[in-house]
């Protein structure tokens, strides 16, 4: 399968690592200065599940140069979203198919109305991986699943193909019909814990240390749920609870990618995360008094 994925952050080429690890053939579409670093540093993944090493790393900074592709995987932080959409228009016309793995529900609609619906796909990732000081991926836990599914009819056939690419891959990648309800379970667990992740500038073991703000996150998940509900998806109180549990599950150490951005002093998604919920909540005429605290906490730091 041929596969482009613009973005070479550590989402963009762990997948795109283990796919061309597989044997797909994988190029990125990448900016000037990550094109550089790839000339210089190479690129690798460390993993729990095993590490990987670009003996070929096909990489280009003008999207004009690719002939052929089937799939376009889009890992770009939400706030570049609008970047790519030139590019991304260039390889629909060539073919392509997007399956978008971003943050958040937004992205969804505004891909579609740009794109086409039938050449959008449903997809969503769940890693914690960043980039190093060389650039190569550091993955740090053992969770690396990728879901994704129609949103349009006509894309069994390209589901099909991507099943079948992934089928001996290196991750836990799985298909689903129900890819909607999929993606606001994620949307709801992302923004409730980069939230409170972010805003209080603490890892998830230290929330969880004190009653007061761990209660922050399970609200938050509430708040999300109903979000969801009043946009008729759905979501129970099971799913809050599974969140919960997934939350507890983690180490001390672990925290979200907004908040090791954070850390970093680059650039947060809290436009895309806590602001587009507010957003998405203002259509529907309701109030979520605790994600819009949490939007208001990190605004300061958005750079």
């Amino acid at each position: 399968m041929k596969i482009v994925v613009i973005g070479a952050g550590a989402l963009g080429s762990y997948y795109g690592g283990r796919l061309q690890q597989a044997g797909q053939q994988v190029q990125f579409v990448v900016r000037k200065n990550r094109a550089q670093q790839l000339r210089e540093q190479g690129l690798n993944i460390t993993s729990p599940h095993g590490n990987y090493e670009f003996n070929e790393l096909q990489f280009t900074e003008d999207v004009h140069d690719i002939q052929q592709v089937d799939l376009v995987l889009l890992t770009v932080k939400g706030f570049h979203l609008r970047g790519a959409l030139p590019d991304l228009k260039v390889l629909v016309d060539k073919g392509a198919k997007v399956l978008p793995l971003l943050n958040g529900l937004e992205h969804i609609s505004i891909l579609q109305d740009e794109l086409g619906e039938a050449n959008v796909i449903g997809g969503s990732a769940f890693i914690i991986a960043t980039l190093n000081e060389k650039g190569h991926v550091v993955h740090s836990n053992r969770n690396h699943d990728l879901i994704y599914g129609p949103l349009h009819p006509s894309q069994q056939e390209i589901c099909d193909e991507f099943e079948q690419a992934v089928s001996s891959a290196i991750m836990g990648a799985s298909r689903t019909e129900n890819i909607l309800i999929r993606l606001w379970i994620k949307y709801m667990f992302i923004t409730a814990f980069s939230g409170v992740t972010t805003a209080s500038n603490l890892p998830i073991g230290t929330i969880r240390n004190y009653p007061e703000t761990n209660r922050v996150l399970e609200k938050a998940l509430v708040e999300m749920q109903m979000l969801a509900n009043a946009h008729g998806i759905g979501l129970t109180e099971r799913n809050v609870a599974q969140a919960l549990e997934d939350i507890a599950a983690l180490p001390d150490e672990a925290t979200s990618s907004m908040h090791q951005d954070r850390r970093k002093n680059q650039s947060l998604e809290v436009e895309h995360l806590q602001g587009g919920a507010l957003r998405l909540a203002e259509k529907v005429h309701i109030e979520l008094p605790v994600i819009e605290t949490l939007y208001a906490l990190i605004k300061p730091f958005e750079q």
